[in-house]
């Protein structure tokens, strides 16, 4: 990886973690935190599958380590992360990162999340309990994600950034 390249995936962790700090709202009986999917479908496009998982983990153990979020940040962040880059690799459209996201973070990792959360947290929650609070948060996040991406596009940044 090149320098340029590493300060642009810290920034992004950076704005992950302050705006889990900040942004957030009520969704159900848990809080949706919707920077971080924002910042899961930018890094996918700008990215590529890889590094966005990797801005993902190191999102979630600063956020954990901050106490600004717990160890369900990290399927719930890297699963979504993942997916978003694999289907923008792919399709090469921004929604598909998005919709990426979505299926990633508010299906696939809050069905992990139950066995996840039953061995680390010592919750006996079912699957019903996490998929609203998951989707809504990754939801609102990716349709940011996708609208911030677009607005880039259209005035060139992504070109200069890679």
């Amino acid at each position: 990886m090149n320098t340029r390249k590493l300060i642009l995936m810290a920034m992004f962790v950076a704005i992950g973690v302050a705006g889990s700090a900040f942004v957030y709202f009520p969704a159900g009986i848990a809080r949706a935190y919707p920077i971080q999917h924002a910042v899961n479908v930018i890094a996918a496009v700008f990215f590529g599958p890889g590094p966005a998982v990797i801005i993902a983990f190191v999102t979630g153990v600063v956020r954990v380590l901050t106490g600004t979020g717990s160890l369900l940040a990290f399927p719930g962040g890297m699963i979504g992360a993942l997916l978003a880059g694999i289907m923008y690799a792919k399709f090469g459209k921004i929604w598909f990162a998005a919709i990426g996201e979505v299926i990633g973070t508010g299906l696939i990792a809050s069905l992990i999340a139950v066995p996840y959360a039953r061995l680390l947290l010592g919750t006996e929650f079912g699957a019903f309990f996490f998929i609203p609070p998951f989707f809504i948060s990754s939801l609102t996040g990716a349709v940011l994600g996708a609208l911030v991406v677009a607005r880039l596009k259209k005035v060139n940044t992504i070109q200069v950034w890679q």
